[in-house]
C-alpha cells in the first residue's frame, strides 16, 4: 500500500521537482513529523491547531532564518495542500519578512588563495570551475565531460534553478587545467570498466562528486585559512560576479551568465563593489564640479 510520503514524493516528481527540492520538502515534514514524535506517514491525522503551534515556536523560540521558514512552509504546505488536499488558512499565516543582505565577496586574491590551498585535485579543479563559470555548487558537480565545448569555448549548464538551461564562456585557463586534471587525476572505474559521463566523479566513479562533499572541503579550506569572511562555495559565485562587474560587464550580461531570472536579483552586486561606488563618486564630482 502507497503511504503518505511515498504520495508526496510521487506528487513532487510529477510536478518535476527538482531533486534538491524534493529533498528540502521531506526533509521538512520528517521534521516536523519529529517535532510531534510522530512517522511521517501519519502526519494526516495532524491538525492546523497543532501546526499553528509548530510554526509558531519555530518564528518565537527557535528564531530560524528566513530561508529556513520558507523551506519548512512550503515543504509542508505541499504535503497537506497537494497531497492531501487540505487548505489551510495556517500557511497564508507565516509570511517571513523579507531582509536585503548583502552577499560576502572576496577579493581575486583571496580567492586565488582559497582554491591554492585545496590539496584534493579534483576538489580543487571543481571549484575553479564553479568560480571560473559562475556556477551553483549543485550544477558544479554535475557537470558531463559532453558539457565542455573546447571548439565554441562554453559550458552548457543543463538543468539550472528553475530547469533552466544556460551557456556561460569557458576561460582559456579553465580549460587548460581541466585537461591537465583528466588526465592525471579524474577518478577512474576499477577494473577496466569505462567511465561515467561524470566530469567530477566520485571516488569510485560510480556517480558525480556529492555537492555535501565539496561543500565540506571548502568549509575545511576556509577555517584553516587567515580569511575572516564567512565564506562558502556560493561565494565564489557571488565573487565571480563582482569581479566581472568591476571589469565592467553590463549587469544585463550578468543576468544572463548567472542565469537569473529577474534583473533585481543581479542588481544586488551593484551595490557591494568598491570599484562601482568609486566609479559612481567620480561621476557624481564632475556633475557637481561646475555649479
Amino acid at each position: 500500500m502507497q503511504t503518505l510520503t511515498d504520495r508526496m514524493s510521487e506528487d513532487m516528481r510529477l510536478r518535476g521537482f527538482a531533486r534538491t527540492t524534493q529533498l528540502a520538502y521531506r526533509g521538512a515534514v520528517v521534521r516536523l513529523a519529529a517535532h510531534f514524535a510522530r512517522l511521517p506517514d501519519t502526519l494526516d491525522t495532524l491538525t492546523e491547531a497543532e501546526l499553528r503551534a509548530f510554526f509558531v515556536e519555530l518564528v518565537t523560540t527557535r528564531h530560524v532564518s528566513r530561508s529556513t521558514l520558507i523551506v519548512y512552509r512550503t515543504g509542508i504546505r505541499f504535503l497537506y495542500e497537494v497531497t492531501l488536499q487540505r487548505t489551510w488558512p495556517v500557511f497564508d499565516l507565516v509570511r517571513p519578512a523579507k531582509r536585503h543582505v548583502l552577499p560576502v565577496v572576496l577579493s581575486t586574491d583571496e580567492v586565488r588563495a582559497l582554491l591554492a590551498s585545496v590539496q584534493d585535485l579534483r576538489a580543487r579543479m571543481a571549484l575553479i570551475a564553479i568560480y571560473s563559470c559562475g556556477l551553483r555548487v549543485s550544477e558544479g558537480v554535475s557537470l558531463h565531460t559532453r558539457d565542455i565545448d573546447s571548439v565554441r569555448m562554453l559550458v552548457h549548464v543543463r538543468a539550472g534553478k528553475g530547469g533552466r538551461d544556460r551557456y556561460v564562456p569557458l576561460p582559456q585557463r579553465t580549460l587548460e587545467l581541466l585537461r591537465v586534471y583528466w588526465r592525471t587525476a579524474a577518478p577512474r572505474p576499477r577494473f577496466g570498466l569505462p567511465r561515467g559521463p561524470w566530469l567530477f566523479a566520485n571516488r569510485a566513479a560510480t556517480g558525480p562528486l556529492q555537492a555535501t562533499s565539496l561543500q565540506k572541503t571548502f568549509a575545511a579550506v576556509v577555517r584553516r585559512s587567515a580569511l575572516t569572511k564567512h565564506a562558502s562555495i556560493h561565494t565564489l559565485r557571488h565573487s565571480y560576479a563582482t569581479h566581472l562587474l568591476e571589469c565592467g560587464v553590463h549587469l544585463r550580461a550578468i543576468q544572463e551568465l548567472l542565469g537569473h531570472k529577474s534583473p533585481a536579483t543581479t542588481a544586488v552586486y551593484t551595490h557591494i563593489t568598491p570599484q562601482v561606488t568609486s566609479v559612481l563618486q567620480r561621476t557624481l564630482n564632475a556633475l557637481m564640479a561646475p555649479l
